[in-house]
């Protein structure tokens, strides 16, 4: 059990991980080729691009922090729900386990003998499992997954910053767009994978959103540059 949860465990962390590297690929390709649209000023497009990653660092890493502790917060009052009710309705909870697994296409004599089972053993963790798709003590740390965001997203902010100040003029718009849209893709295969989720799906949502913030950020650029 504790070797599951350890996995699962470095499961989210690594989930943070490669979201903050995609946030920080696209927020600062946004940023840089946006400003890189109303000006040809390197020192101008470098340090929008630093204070984009700077300020995304921060953000992300909060926001982490907030959501995993919200969502660890929304755990234990699962917990607590289920404590009451197996309290004071256990049949109805034997019932639901046993139900869920007929519903599955289990033997209805076999599902209730594997019920009885997992009920005898551990009936908390069996009905929380069942009930909420979670185990019971199974908690990412906020902070692990803040600092995980806060390594990621700099490192993600690193390539379409490079890009975009050490590309030739003429092609850095075009060259940073390729390579973002090529780093968009491993992330979001990435984080599919981790979320057993379509792969082919999950890259091209992130590929798609990222050339749309791209597109829309180097256009408005464009028009700021011309008035």
């Amino acid at each position: 059990m504790k070797k599951k949860q350890t996995l699962a465990q470095r499961i989210n962390i690594m989930r943070a991980s490669v979201m903050g590297a995609n946030d920080g690929i696209l927020s600062v390709a946004g940023i840089v080729i946006g400003v890189a649209g109303a000006t040809t000023n390197n020192f101008a497009i470098f340090i929008s691009g630093i204070s984009g990653m700077l300020a995304g660092t921060v953000s992300m890493a909060m926001g982490e922090y907030v959501s995993v502790n919200t969502q660890k917060d929304a755990q234990r009052r699962a917990i607590m729900n289920q404590k009451d009710a197996l309290a004071n309705s256990y049949d109805d909870e034997f019932n639901f386990v046993k139900q869920k697994y007929v519903n599955e296409g289990i033997d209805p004599q076999l599902a209730e003998q594997a019920t009885n089972e997992m009920m005898d053993q551990d009936s908390l963790v069996t009905t929380v499992r069942e009930r909420y798709g979670f185990d019971v003590g199974e908690y990412t740390s906020p902070y692990a997954a803040a600092i995980a965001s806060m390594i990621s997203f700099p490192i993600g902010s690193i390539l379409p910053l490079l890009a975009i100040t050490m590309l030739p003029t003429s092609i850095r718009v075009f060259g940073t767009f390729v390579a973002v849209v090529i780093a968009l893709a491993i992330t979001g295969f990435s984080a599919a994978t981790l979320g057993n989720a379509k792969r082919g799906n999950g890259v091209f949502r992130n590929v798609v959103s990222g050339v749309l913030t791209m597109l829309v950020t180097y256009a408005i650029g464009t028009l700021i540059g011309h008035v």
